[in-house]
């Protein structure tokens, strides 16, 4: 754009192209959003259907991020269609006990978006803002995934997490707190997993998370060295 040249205004259809060319980014916001909102959500019937809403949402997101990196789709939609049915079930038909399968189906969504993400951002030699906003994005994903996996641990395996006996349950709040903390390395968390399925999953979210942080610190130097030695 020339100097003095206004910009163009923000029409929707602009608007529109633009969320076209950076998926991820919009997938990211929705994702930061959700968790500013969740502790709303958690404590009221009405909330909990917003809680079920959003997630569907995001799932949206998940998928058209998915058919942006050029993964298989009909993968993504066999596990997005019955996931929102039986939450939905779960939510507004009172029956709980598809909501342990609706999160298995979930983590798998979140995990097959994650591996669709990375190839994207490994598919060529060149980084855009798209590939950049997408490695935050896979990181969400992953963080949400392992949320997931660890709420349908608590449902199969009641007490898995520290201070949660029989009869009592974690939020699902406080298990993506832990998740985002195992997959930061941070590992600055008040829940203990105490079972062994709780810690085999743990295991999985802290090598998932380091072997992520290293695939994508490694790719910036390689492309930065390889950029300077073209020049």
């Amino acid at each position: 754009m020339a100097e003095g040249e206004k910009a163009p205004p923000l029409t929707p259809w602009r608007l529109l192209r633009t969320l076209r060319r950076h998926p991820s980014g919009l997938l990211l916001a929705v994702q930061l959003l959700g968790i500013l909102l969740y502790p709303l959500m958690e404590h009221a019937a009405v909330g909990r259907a917003l809680f079920g809403a959003f997630g569907i949402v995001v799932l949206s997101l998940v998928l058209w991020v998915v058919n942006r990196s050029q993964a298989v789709n009909w993968i993504a939609w066999a596990l997005a269609i019955p996931a929102v049915l039986l939450s939905l079930l779960a939510n507004f038909a009172a029956m709980p006990s598809l909501l342990s399968v609706a999160y298995l189906l979930e983590a798998l969504l979140y995990f097959y978006a994650s591996i669709g993400l990375i190839y994207y951002m490994l598919d060529d030699q060149r980084i855009t803002v798209d590939e950049l906003v997408a490695a935050a994005a896979t990181f969400t994903l992953l963080a949400w995934g392992f949320a997931y996996a660890f709420s349908v641990c608590q449902a199969w395996y009641p007490g898995s997490f520290s201070g949660a006996g029989p009869g009592e349950v974690r939020s699902w709040l406080e298990l993506l707190f832990l998740s985002f903390s195992m997959i930061s390395g941070v590992g600055l968390s008040d829940i203990v997993p105490v079972t062994s399925p709780a810690r085999a999953l743990s295991m999985l979210a802290m090598f998932s998370g380091v072997m992520y942080i290293a695939i994508v610190v490694s790719r910036l130097i390689s492309l930065t060295v390889v950029r300077h030695q073209a020049r």
